[in-house]
């Protein structure tokens, strides 16, 4: 077996296993958060405060135009990021470059550190920065490689597992605030398509990573 498949079957089962799972996914609300956060920048948007809370939601606060294109994509990219990281990830060790993703990762850790306004933020921030730094300052470049794959098929498999479970949590729970419903009030698309459209995407995403793999 590949070093490369050992690593997509490690990092899938990260994203599995319920026990590995539960304390992981802190990593995949502060990817989804800088997902927003990023965009926000991108689109032109103020990026006022980001927040990790415990219960792994998160939240992050941008000012700028209430409508459009810009806000459309901000609310979007939370499901997406896990999914394109994971995806970028591959494609950058695939082509030798698996350095240029730990340097994107703390470049981005170093973003949300600007930003980050509450104590169990700011700890998941230092202590996910701790770790990127450990592995770009100590580790040789085939650990680095591998660590980027467990990373990104964790990250690939965690993102339409993050979906499906928005879509279970918007049938428990009456209250409309998540990322669909906010996408369905900015757009024509109910928040039901919305979750469709992004399970598909993050599905995608991850087809494309086995297709890599294979």
């Amino acid at each position: 077996m590949s070093p490369e498949v050992v690593a997509a079957l490690a990092g899938t089962a990260l994203a599995l296993v319920p026990a590995t799972w539960q304390r992981l996914r802190h990593v995949v609300t502060l990817v989804h958060e800088a997902g927003h956060a990023v965009v926000a920048l991108l689109t032109g948007r103020r990026l006022n405060a980001i927040r990790l809370h415990q219960d792994t939601s998160g939240l992050t606060v941008t000012s700028g135009r209430p409508r459009g294109p810009g806000m459309i994509a901000t609310a979007a990219a939370g499901y997406l990021a896990p999914a394109a990281l994971g995806l970028g990830c591959v494609l950058l060790v695939d082509s030798g470059h698996a350095p240029w993703a730990w340097g994107a990762a703390l470049a981005t850790l170093a973003l949300m550190l600007l930003h980050i306004r509450n104590w169990f933020g700011l700890a998941v921030v230092l202590a996910a920065g701790a770790v990127v730094a450990v592995v770009v300052w100590r580790a040789s470049a085939e650990v680095q490689e591998t660590a980027a794959l467990v990373l990104a098929w964790f990250l690939l498999v965690a993102a339409p597992r993050s979906v499906l479970d928005l879509w279970s949590h918007r049938r428990r729970v009456r209250t409309r605030t998540s990322d669909a419903d906010l996408l369905a009030r900015l757009t024509h698309l109910p928040a039901w398509a919305w979750n469709l459209v992004l399970l598909v995407l993050t599905a995608g995403a991850l087809a494309v990573g086995v297709r890599l793999l294979v």
